[in-house]
C-alpha cells in the first residue's frame, strides 16, 4: 500500500515542517497583508494563486528545474544518438533538423555519430547508455514525490521498466512530434491540426510521466489538470522557442562554438522543465483544493490522501 501525502517519511516530514514554517511566516506578516491574503484565500482563484506561489517558492522549483534540465541534456541526447546509430545511418541531417542544430556545429554531431558507430554501441555500450539515462527518471521521481508530498516509490529492479519507459518517451517525443505533424500542415484549416496534435502529445506526456514514475500512487484524474495546463502553456512556449532557438544557436555557435550551443540547449531545456514542474504543481493545487472543482476532480474520493492510500 502506498503511503499517503504527508505521511511519515522523507517527503512527508519535509512537507509537514515546511507547512509549519509557512504558517509561522504568515503570522509574522503585517496585519493588513494577512487580511489581504485571507481574503484571497477565501475565493477559488485566490486560493489557487496563493497556494501555488507559496508551494513554488517553498519547494524550490527554480533549482529543481535546473537539475531536471541538466539531467535531460545528459540523458536524452545520448539516447537520440543511439537511435541514429541503430538505424545504421551516418546521415545526421534528420536529427540535426529536429534539434535545430546550426550549420557551424553540425560537424560536431556528425563526428559524434561516426564515433558512435560500429562496436561502440554494442550490447554493453547500449546498456551503459540506458542505465545512465535513468538518472533523469530518478530526478523527476524525486520532484513529483515532493510536489505531491508522498514518499518516493522504492527503487528496485521492478522500477527499471518505469525509468526506461519515461526516458524513451521523452526522447522520442522530441523527434517524432515534429515529424508526425508535418503531414497535417496542409490539411485544412491550415495550421490547426498540428496545434491540436502538439497539445494532445504534450498533455499525454505530462500525464504519463508522473503517473508511471509514482507507480500509480496518484490517479490520472488528479494529474489531468496539470497535464492540460502544460499542454496549453506549450501552445505559447513552443512557437516562441521555435522562433528563438535557431537564431540563438547560430549566435552561440559563432561566438563560443560547441560549448555555446550546449548552454543554449540547456537554457531551452530549463524553460521546458520549469513549465513542466510549475504546471504539475498548479495542477496538484487545483486537484486538492477544497472547492467544488477540486471535489469534482477527486470524484468519489474526498481527498488526495484517499487516492494515494488505495494505490
Amino acid at each position: 500500500m502506498t503511503a499517503s501525502p504527508g505521511e511519515t517519511g522523507e517527503e512527508g516530514s519535509e512537507g509537514t515542517a515546511t507547512d509549519t514554517a509557512a504558517q509561522a511566516a504568515f503570522s509574522r506578516l503585517p496585519p493588513g497583508l494577512q487580511r489581504l491574503l485571507s481574503r484571497l484565500r477565501s475565493r477559488w482563484p485566490g486560493r489557487i494563486v496563493v497556494a501555488s506561489v507559496g508551494s513554488f517558492l517553498r519547494l524550490e522549483m527554480f533549482d529543481r528545474s535546473m537539475t531536471i534540465a541538466a539531467q535531460f541534456f545528459t540523458s536524452v541526447f545520448p539516447i537520440l544518438i543511439l537511435f541514429t546509430t541503430w538505424a545504421s545511418s551516418r546521415e545526421s541531417n534528420w536529427l540535426a533538423d529536429a534539434l535545430s542544430v546550426p550549420e557551424e556545429t553540425r560537424s560536431v554531431l556528425e563526428d559524434a555519430l561516426q564515433g558512435a558507430g560500429g562496436a561502440s554501441f554494442g550490447i554493453l555500450g547500449t546498456l551503459i547508455v540506458l542505465a545512465s539515462a535513468t538518472s533523469l527518471s530518478r530526478a523527476l521521481t524525486r520532484a513529483f514525490a515532493t510536489i505531491w508530498a508522498i514518499p518516493r516509490p522504492r527503487s528496485n529492479l521492478g522500477s527499471l521498466w518505469r525509468w526506461l519507459s519515461v526516458v524513451l518517451v521523452l526522447s522520442l517525443s522530441i523527434v517524432l512530434a515534429r515529424a508526425a505533424t508535418k503531414p497535417l500542415d496542409a490539411v485544412p484549416p491550415e495550421g490547426l491540426l498540428p496545434i491540436v496534435a502538439f497539445f494532445v502529445a504534450d498533455a499525454a506526456v505530462a500525464l504519463f510521466v508522473p503517473w508511471v514514475l509514482l507507480s500509480g500512487a496518484i490517479y490520472p484524474r488528479l494529474l489531468a489538470p496539470g497535464a492540460l495546463l502544460f499542454g496549453f502553456l506549450m501552445l505559447a512556449v513552443r512557437p516562441a522557442t521555435s522562433a528563438w532557438l535557431p537564431h540563438a544557436l547560430e549566435v552561440s555557435a559563432d561566438r563560443y562554438g560547441a560549448i555555446g550551443v550546449a548552454f543554449t540547449y540547456l537554457a531551452c531545456l530549463y524553460t521546458a522543465s520549469l513549465c513542466f514542474l510549475a504546471t504539475t504543481l498548479i495542477g496538484k493545487v487545483i486537484a486538492t483544493d477544497p472547492g467544488e472543482l477540486g471535489q469534482r476532480i477527486r470524484g468519489t474520493q474526498p481527498s488526495v490522501e484517499s487516492e494515494a492510500a488505495q494505490s
